[in-house]
């Protein structure tokens, strides 16, 4: 049966400031309701599969994992990675552990962060890949592209097989200038890589033992030493750290013998731009892609992202225009690739912004810092039912809370107590705290912080719910 591994790591720079370092494009929502990981889970139904099993990074554990739950699915685990060392390694650990219950599963290896809009012919290529898997094959998806592409890499077919549903990879080529893309396009030769793989779990491990054995010891020795917490499982950090920084392609793909690919037209998409999103976005008669809060007039080709603040745009065309409630991007769409470099200047600055929306999820909820000052900060903070903040106390900040809506049970020291609608708490320096949701609704507080230090790092946690107390 079909273990899907869906990877979900990556930073997403060309969509600053949507996408930011803690906060991502796989976990937004883009073109549609759902986020780009939750429509990668319910692409497969459908397909008979196993419980899915997510890759990502420690810092978007609790987020991965309530887009998770929000969806009512069973996952398979989420695995941690202690650092980011690109496809080979993470597929490696997925790879494992699959074979640890002596189940040689069939491997289908997405990406979190894609476009596809056309999902029966996603799952019709899926039900293709499947038939080689079985025979051995390590099957690639190729992308029949639409127009000469210079963002993607390429996969040029060989020998005809599966009656001329799929080719014998002949060989991968890196990103092309135009004049070879259309080259590429004109030959009918090329497809877009996908990035997206099936395979044994085993035939994967045989083939990076045979081309990448420094690779297949450090996972080995990584996931022999695995820690599992709530929804979580941690491998050994030091053996994974010492592993290589390599893609799937470059590692075995490439060298194998036994790679195939299967042609699929589906709409795909990898959403690596502003120019990109525009494509895939539902467009009004006049080519205009509008999200959130926006009035336009004698406006062309436009994409535009409003947050809670009104957008207006008047004689316009080809700009890209993004407004969160900490940044507004403006640019021509022929240059929104250009972004990453504004992202890089952020990081040279160590501007916040590249990393932190003002709004900021958490396990138990989400906070909005609404407003500072010297020496004060002002947070909306929403906790889910049922949800606890870690009991915690601070060296340099007193907080007054606020409830706006719902029941607040509110520990100080060693007295707890109900707080509710339009009463309030003083929490003074020092004091041992926690705050609790013990009822059915959200609840809505306002934090007043003041102090001579309001950074996020002056909170000593005693216990937590979710493991985020040191040395426990």
């Amino acid at each position: 049966m079909i273990l899907p591994v869906i990877m979900a790591g990556g930073s997403g720079t060309r969509l600053w400031p949507l996408s930011r370092g803690n906060y991502p494009k796989q976990f937004l929502s883009l073109n549609g309701d759902l986020t780009m990981l939750q429509q990668t889970v319910e692409r497969l139904k459908g397909i008979e599969h196993k419980r899915v099993m997510l890759i990502c990074n420690e810092e978007h554990r609790f987020i991965a994992a309530e887009q998770l739950r929000q969806l009512g699915i069973q996952h398979g685990g989420i695995f941690l990675e202690p650092v980011g060392r690109n496809t080979a390694p993470a597929i490696a650990l997925a790879a494992f552990k699959a074979i640890e219950s002596n189940d040689d599963a069939m491997l289908l290896v997405l990406a979190a962060d894609h476009i596809i809009k056309n999902t029966a012919a996603f799952q019709q290529s899926v039900v293709a890949a499947q038939l080689l898997a079985e025979q051995g094959k390590l099957v690639t998806f190729g992308i029949v592209g639409d127009k000469p592409e210079t963002g993607y890499g390429y996969i040029k077919r060989g020998t005809a097989i599966l009656n001329s549903q799929a080719f014998v990879v002949e060989r991968f080529v890196e990103k092309p200038d135009v004049t070879t893309a259309k080259e590429y396009m004109a030959s009918g030769e090329y497809y877009w890589n996908s990035g997206m793989f099936m395979f044994r779990a085993s035939r994967y491990l045989e083939e990076l033992k045979v081309h990448r054995p420094d690779i297949y010891d450090a996972c080995k020795k990584a996931i022999a030493v695995q820690n599992t917490d709530m929804d979580f499982i941690r491998v050994d950090k030091a053996a994974f750290e010492a592993c290589p920084d390599e893609s799937i392609d470059y590692a075995v793909m490439e060298k194998t013998r036994d790679a195939v690919v299967i042609p699929m037209d589906a709409g795909w998409s990898d959403v690596g731009g502003f120019a990109a999103l525009w494509e895939v976005s539902e467009q009004d008669e006049n080519g205009n892609a509008f999200k959130g809060n926006v009035k336009a007039i004698d406006t062309h080709n436009t994409l535009v992202f409003g947050d809670n603040q009104l957008v207006a745009t008047v004689g316009v065309s080809d700009l890209v225009i993004v407004n969160t409630k900490d940044a507004v991007l403006v640019a021509h769409k022929d240059k929104a690739q250009e972004v990453k470099q504004i992202v890089n200047q952020l990081k040279a600055e160590k501007r916040s912004e590249v990393t932190f929306h003002r709004e900021v999820f958490r396990p138990w909820g989400k906070y909005d810092s609404v407003d500072s000052g010297e020496r004060f900060q002002v947070k909306r903070i929403t906790v889910k039912p049922g949800a606890k903040l870690s009991v915690q106390m601070h060296h340099h900040r007193a907080e007054h809370w606020i409830v706006v809506s719902g029941t607040a049970k509110v520990q100080i020291n060693d007295t707890e107590q109900f707080v509710t609608e339009n009463e309030s708490v003083y929490i003074p320096i020092t004091a041992v705290h926690a705050l609790e949701n013990p009822g059915k609704v959200d609840l809505e507080l306002i934090e007043v912080q003041s102090g001579s230090y309001l950074g996020e790092d002056d909170i000593v946690r005693f216990e937590d719910r979710y493991g985020r107390v040191e040395g426990k």
